[in-house]
């Protein structure tokens, strides 16, 4: 008999309060069973023990340290690694995190498993805890699972000009959950990343080029050849706009009060939108010098007499 043994024959099932009588019995088989124990068996057993669960907690500390050590050093790789490849700082921080808490959450079961504790009871206690939290936080998780695809797939980085979820604006963060977008008149828009990675994302930065396409209604019975030829030199005049390829103007709709003439000009995507303006106002000052007219919209009404 061993003194854990020993503490152990406690009946765990007796009542709180018992009678005296069977009080005074339990004692006396208590101090009986004391008076025969052999306590340099017993002695011996409790130091046996002792030096056992120590051994254990120093084994669980060493593989602790040890493996803290060669987390650090596995994370420590893997940011020069980041490094020399130029990873997004959004996608390195969150393989970082991801890594650690992985790696962490392993060491914690490899030295509860040292200690003698039943690591599959606890995978299985945190599994259905995590079962719970996630379909608690269904939306939570699709916006976090939205952030990772994100990551990952990388459709946009930190400082494009995109338009998704009918907003417009320069990536300013991505998070996990959101991305946040600033616009063209400052203000800050925070979009969930599981509506953003499921729709359709116009990026303008993965491309050097833009197009600025400008539609120019004239009137009927205006020179068609002469509106063309002065939106084209006006083209020529702006620096800005490339000749190669080159600007185009086409007629692109005989609309009911108007021709309606499309401009198709090249230019570098930091100056689309000075470009755009400047033509738009430099259209409208010099085609009505060269006699060509910007008409209203028109309705011909017929009365017929009986």
């Amino acid at each position: 008999m061993t003194f854990f043994s020993l503490l152990a024959q406690a009946d765990p099932a007796a009542p709180l309060m018992l009678p005296d009588s069977v009080q005074k019995a339990r004692w006396a088989d208590t101090i009986q069973k004391l008076a025969t124990v052999d306590w340099h068996d017993l002695m011996k057993d409790f130091i046996s023990d002792s030096i056992w669960i120590g051994l254990k907690i120093l084994v669980a500390l060493a593989i602790y340290f040890v493996g803290r050590a060669v987390i650090r050093w596995v994370l420590r790789i893997m940011e020069r690694s980041f490094e020399r490849r130029r990873v997004d700082a959004s996608l390195r921080t969150f393989l970082h995190n991801l890594v650690s808490v992985v790696a962490y959450l392993l060491l914690l079961l490899a030295v509860v498993q040292t200690l003698g504790v039943n690591a599959t009871s606890i995978i299985a206690i945190f599994s259905a805890a995590t079962l719970a939290i996630g379909m608690a936080l269904s939306g939570t998780m699709q916006n976090f699972a939205g952030g990772v695809m994100i990551l990952l797939l990388r459709p946009y980085r930190v400082g494009d000009f995109i338009s998704a979820q009918g907003q417009s604006g320069t990536v300013e963060e991505i998070m996990l959950f959101t991305t946040k977008i600033t616009t063209g008149d400052r203000q800050t828009i925070y979009i969930p990343n599981s509506a953003i990675s499921t729709s359709i994302i116009d990026n303008y930065s993965r491309s050097e080029l833009r197009r600025v396409d400008i539609t120019v209604s004239i009137s009927y019975g205006d020179d068609v050849d002469v509106a063309r030829a002065a939106m084209l030199e006006i083209c020529k005049a702006d620096a800005r706009v490339l000749t190669d390829p080159e600007a185009v103007v086409y007629v692109a709709a005989l609309a009911d009060s108007s021709v309606n003439l499309s401009l198709r000009a090249w230019v570098k995507n930091a100056d689309y939108w000075g470009v755009f303006f400047d033509l738009n106002e430099r259209i409208y000052k010099i085609l009505p010098q060269r006699n060509i007219h910007f008409p209203f919209p028109q309705l011909d009404v017929r009365i017929t007499k009986e």
